[in-house]
């Protein structure tokens, strides 16, 4: 386990781009913390991490958003509004899941049962103690705990 502590949007931007740049292809990420902890933030920075130059924003309401101008493709869930696992099958989840691209599935533990069986799990936490910006961002996921992030 990697925890590391941002003080700013733009260093949790960065910790974001640093791991898009070493994720491999077939990477599973799920992100968890609270409406507006920052996992857009951080999923921006993966985003750029990987390549992607357009803007990326939360797929909310269409819950998985489809990036193809990468190193490899991008596929940026976001499951806070699935009713049940069926609507994760209805758009084939497998296909992304264990397919050649980098999977990031927001509010992963909503669809918990159908998570491969490695994935890297990251989380992001406030503690407005420590200032309105602080974040504790926590990393499991052998391969991606001994990145260097700055």
């Amino acid at each position: 386990m990697k925890v590391i502590e941002t003080r700013n949007e733009e260093a949790t931007r960065e910790i974001g781009k640093i791991l898009g740049k070493a994720v491999k292809e077939g990477a599973v990420i799920t992100l968890n913390g609270d409406l507006g902890v920052g996992k857009t933030v951080f999923t921006q920075g993966l985003a750029q991490g990987l390549g992607v130059e357009e803007p990326v924003n939360s797929p909310t309401f269409t819950i998985v958003q489809v990036y193809e101008e990468g190193r490899m493709p991008f596929y940026h869930f976001d499951v806070y509004r699935i009713g049940d696992i069926e609507e994760m099958e209805e758009i084939g989840y497998e296909d992304y899941f264990y397919g050649n691209g980098v999977c990031l599935i927001e509010w992963a533990e909503l669809i918990k049962e159908i998570l491969p069986e490695k994935y890297v799990e990251i989380s992001i936490e406030k503690d407005l103690n420590c200032g309105f910006d602080y974040r504790k961002i926590t990393i499991k996921g052998e391969e991606y705990e001994n990145i260097s992030f700055g």
